[in-house]
């Protein structure tokens, strides 16, 4: 069952992961069978390890993005997050649509992005 209060760690532990690159914590943030969609229409990312393995692939060096998030909308099975991303040259939109299963990790997870004008 999805709750603002789960979306809200859910959202903390992703801003963990993204600052540390441990694998045990982007493991910790989804199910063994997740999907995650880096774009709408691309292959997703599907389970755990591949999740893991890809995200350190093109991960972020720590420290070097500023985040800023809100929920548009929680309900129990649906949660989309309207954020902003600013790294050091460039500022993203970013829209997640999260899906947790009872246990507070993503069954599913999609997000996009856009990035500002210069």
């Amino acid at each position: 069952m999805t709750s603002l209060d789960t979306v809200t760690a859910w959202v903390a532990n992703y801003r963990r992961a993204w600052e540390s690159n441990d694998p045990r914590h982007i493991g910790d943030l989804f199910a063994e069978d997740a999907a995650y969609f880096t774009e709408p229409y691309a292959k997703p990312w599907v389970g755990r390890q591949a999740i893991v393995e890809q995200w350190l692939r093109i991960k972020d060096e720590p420290g070097t993005t500023t985040f800023e998030w809100h929920p548009v909308i929680v309900t129990e099975e649906l949660a989309i997050i309207e954020a902003k991303t600013i790294y050091p040259d460039d500022t993203y939109s970013n829209l997640w649509l999260l899906r947790l299963d009872n246990s507070g990790q993503a069954r599913q997870f999609t997000e996009w992005y856009m990035k500002h004008p210069a």
